[in-house]
């Protein structure tokens, strides 16, 4: 059996080291302390900041613990935090597609959503900002059940309710669709939860390229999609783009 990767350990003890002083080190007193060369330390330092498992104070550039590392044992990034760095990339979204945008984030087995934009057509609109909404019956629950499955019920634990003649019913034809949206990058709802109504949504990732949340467009099914059911390329596009920079401010990398 291959040994302990000795980079993890070292990143291990410089976390402990800092969680232990209660005073912010320098980059000389980390390296001194685990008696590693200024440039090893300033290497494992570096991307545990990049991370967000650390910290560096602006002005004097020594290093503490950061507010990444406490959120481990908590579900995910803070839904309201979520939202603040997702806003100005939504409005966005929404002017340039013409379509309603919303984020979602897993909540037993449904998606809650935390952000919705309006359509900007002036029509009228219902906020659902804290609203819930099934996971098999929608692009951004399917999303979530795509690429957030360990925060998310099984497919075979949901209620598969019918809510139209589209909506997935069964195990077997909700896995299908899980599938196809891993393919392509991007789940959709062709008229599965309202009548007439789809979506499309991609996941957001956060450092390490960790998926913490879904960003979906949504509209009539025949402005998202075309003859064949897949997403219209300019809006697939938007989407994507959108969804990049805001895992950007997540901390992804690519």
């Amino acid at each position: 059996m291959p040994g302990p990767i000795q980079s993890i350990e070292r990143a291990a003890a410089m976390l402990r080291l800092l969680g232990s002083t209660g005073r912010p080190l320098a980059l000389g007193e980390l390296a001194a302390a685990l008696d590693l060369p200024r440039p090893t330390a300033h290497g494992i330092v570096r991307t545990l900041r990049e991370v967000g498992f650390v910290d560096q104070d602006a002005a004097s550039s020594c290093y503490r613990i950061g507010p990444g590392l406490h959120r481990l044992g908590t579900a995910g990034w803070d839904r309201h935090d979520l939202r603040w760095r997702a806003m100005n990339w939504a409005d966005s979204l929404a002017g340039s597609t013409g379509c309603a945008v919303y984020l979602g984030v897993p909540s037993g087995a449904a998606v809650s959503l935390v952000h919705h934009v309006f359509r900007p057509d002036g029509s009228p609109q219902r906020l659902r900002t804290n609203s819930e909404q099934p996971l098999h019956a929608t692009a951004l629950g399917k999303c979530l059940l795509a690429f957030v499955p360990t925060a998310t019920a099984a497919p075979r634990e949901l209620e598969l309710e019918r809510y139209t003649g589209r909506t997935c019913v069964t195990v077997a034809s909700l896995e299908a669709h899980l599938t196809a949206a891993r393919k392509r990058g991007c789940a959709t709802d062709v008229g599965e939860f309202e009548p007439g109504a789809g979506g499309a949504a991609v996941p957001l990732r956060s450092a390490g390229g960790l998926a913490v949340g879904a960003l979906g467009i949504a509209g009539p099914v025949e402005q998202l999609f075309g003859s064949g059911g897949e997403p219209r390329p300019r809006l697939l596009a938007e989407l994507l783009g959108a969804a990049r920079e805001i895992s950007a401010a997540l901390g992804a990398t690519w």
